[in-house]
C-alpha cells in the first residue's frame, strides 16, 4: 500500500503541472475566403493597440506572430494581402481542490454530528490557489476587403513569473498553438 501512496503523488503532480500548462485553442473562419491567395502581412496597428496588456508582451506577441508567419511562408510588406490584429482578455481563476491522499482515521465509538459508529478513511485536506485565466485572439484582415476572414483563440493559464524567458517562453506556446490551425483547408485535412 505504501509503494502506491509513493506512486501516486508524482503521478497526481505530473497531471496537474500537464494540465496547467495546455492551451485550449478554437478557431473561426470565413468560408469563403481564399486562403491560398495570402502570401504577405503587416500588423494591424489600430487594433493592437487597443490590446489592454503590457507594452512589452505586445512586443513579445508581436514576434512571435513574426516568427509563426515566417515559418508558414508569409513575407512582411507594406502593401499586404493581411492584416494581423491582436486581442487579449484575462480573469482572476480560483480553483479548490479536495486532496483526498493517504490513509488515516481512527477506531472507536463516540458522538459525531455527521456520523455515529466507528471511522476509517482517506486523509487528506482541501486546498484553494488562485490563477490568471488568459485569452489571447489573433485576427487574420483582408486587406483589400478590411473583413476578418480568420480568427484563432487561445485560453489558457498565464504565469505571473518574474522569469523573463518563462514569459516568453508561455507567451510562444500560446502563438505557436493558435497558428497551428491556419490555414483552415489544412487543419481540416489533417
Amino acid at each position: 500500500m505504501k509503494n502506491i501512496k509513493l506512486l501516486g503523488l508524482p503521478l497526481l503532480l505530473l497531471f496537474f503541472i500537464t494540465s496547467c500548462s495546455s492551451v485550449s485553442v478554437l478557431s473561426d473562419y470565413d468560408q469563403k475566403a481564399d486562403f491560398n491567395g495570402y502570401k504577405s502581412y503587416a500588423f494591424y496597428k489600430t487594433g493592437i493597440d487597443k490590446a489592454q496588456i503590457s507594452d512589452l508582451d505586445k512586443k513579445r506577441i508581436l514576434r512571435a506572430i513574426e516568427t509563426e508567419m515566417s515559418s508558414r511562408g508569409f513575407v512582411k510588406s507594406e502593401t499586404p494581402d493581411i492584416l494581423v490584429s491582436i486581442f487579449t482578455k484575462e480573469q482572476e481563476r480560483v480553483d479548490v481542490y479536495n486532496n483526498n491522499y493517504g490513509w488515516g482515521g481512527a477506531w472507536g465509538w463516540g458522538y459525531n454530528p455527521w456520523a455515529w459508529g466507528p471511522g476509517f478513511g482517506w486523509g487528506g485536506g482541501t486546498s484553494v490557489s488562485a490563477s490568471t485565466q488568459g485569452s489571447l485572439y489573433i485576427d487574420l484582415i483582408d486587406n483589400k476587403t478590411n473583413e476578418l476572414v480568420w480568427q484563432g483563440k487561445g485560453v489558457g493559464t498565464l504565469s505571473n513569473t518574474k522569469n523573463i524567458a518563462k514569459k516568453e517562453e508561455r507567451i510562444r506556446e500560446f502563438v505557436s498553438q493558435i497558428l497551428e490551425q491556419y490555414p483552415p483547408n489544412a487543419v481540416a485535412m489533417k
